[in-house]
């Protein structure tokens, strides 16, 4: 299996403009070569049910499926969750 195939995923939920989520984006840039970034656009139709849970809290982040922070992010909270994924795979 080549390195790089198991990047966990961050799911960040978001929605246009979001000052929050650009933000959070550039906290977490110098970690990007360890996972892949998802955005999930809260506004359209097909993720109306995400739209209900945060359209208060964005931006909402998920590792893997999982809830992992919102509002800001917390890199320490990031870091160690990403190390533990990655002890995993």
């Amino acid at each position: 299996c080549s390195p790089g195939t198991n990047k966990p995923v961050l799911t960040l939920f978001t929605k246009k403009p979001c000052p929050l989520c650009d933000e959070a984006k550039e906290v977490l840039e110098p970690y990007k070569r360890r996972f892949i970034l998802q955005e999930v656009d809260i506004t359209l139709p097909e993720n109306s049910a995400w739209y209900d849970r945060y359209k208060y809290d964005i931006p909402v982040f998920h590792l893997n499926g999982k809830f992992l922070m919102k509002h800001r992010v917390d890199i320490q909270k990031f870091e160690d969750r990403l190390a533990k994924l990655e002890l995993q795979s």
